[in-house]
């Protein structure tokens, strides 16, 4: 439907979109199963024979966030890279274009052993890394070069709470840790210099404020001591590409200390 929805819109407007078709190469979300040539080639055929240039065949295996051990990321990268592959071949043996075998998640763009027949890997938070790339052990948290830069601006010594301003406008609503091994609440507190400081997370999130606490639910004894008004630290986020996305440019750090402003695209 789809297909016949775009290859319609094009005539009616004149122009021969580039389309690439989607391949459901692990049960995960959407697009066509690998295994499903026959709607694979109707589709195909709906693109090309309505007008439309057929650019290639992409996956994102993104239940590859659901591991974390080097055999099963291997695995499911190999099951990646054969199913994509598989829908390529159909294509082309079928007499339609496939120019473009487009692979890839962070997990498995890093644990493939082999690549045969892509043309590109298409991983995107490998960039930067994060938390749940963490738990799914294909980095550090020394590795991860995205934090958000807060300070703390006041305290509930009661509750063994250091309140910052960076909360989920700063570092976003995603609690993709939670479904893991280890939960890092809103992020994982780090001091100035980037190293982390275990056991402290940012446990909770209103818009503009973080509260800052042990992340096993103990009070620490004394808060303010610990983490006094004007602290600064950085903070790791869960999901890198949800936290970058609250702000419109990267502040990059050099290793001299300077800092660069990177604009980005911003917003939706």
């Amino acid at each position: 439907a789809a297909a016949q929805a775009i290859a319609a819109f094009g005539r009616e407007q004149g122009e021969a979109f580039e389309v690439w078709i989607e391949i459901d190469t692990d049960g995960h979300r959407s697009g066509v199963g690998a295994d499903d040539t026959p709607l694979l080639l109707a589709i195909g055929r709906t693109l090309h024979d309505g007008g439309m240039r057929l650019g290639g065949v992409l996956t994102h295996a993104g239940s590859s966030y659901e591991l974390d051990t080097p055999e099963a990321l291997q695995a499911l990268a190999e099951r990646e890279r054969a199913g994509c592959v598989q829908a390529a071949e159909a294509l082309r043996a079928a007499g339609l274009p496939c120019p473009v075998v487009s692979v890839g998640s962070t997990p498995t763009a890093l644990a493939a052993s082999r690549l045969d027949g892509v043309t590109e890997v298409r991983a995107g938070v490998y960039v930067f890394f994060d938390l749940v790339m963490r738990n799914i052990g294909v980095c550090t948290a020394e590795d991860v070069a995205l934090s958000v830069l807060a300070t703390v601006i006041g305290h509930q010594a009661d509750k063994g709470w250091a309140i910052v301003d960076a909360g989920w406008m700063a570092m976003s609503r995603d609690r993709g840790t939670a479904r893991q091994k280890q939960d890092f609440g809103y992020g994982q507190v780090c001091d100035l210099q980037g190293r982390v400081m275990p056991g402290f997370v940012l446990t909770g999130a209103n818009q503009e404020h973080g509260i800052l606490a042990r992340a096993d639910g103990t009070a620490e004894a004394d808060i303010a001591t610990r983490f006094p008004l004007g602290t600064r630290l950085r903070i790791l986020p869960n999901h890198a590409c949800a936290t970058g996305a609250q702000f419109p440019a990267y502040q990059a750090l050099a290793a001299d200390g300077s800092v660069q402003t990177w604009e980005r695209l911003h917003g939706w």
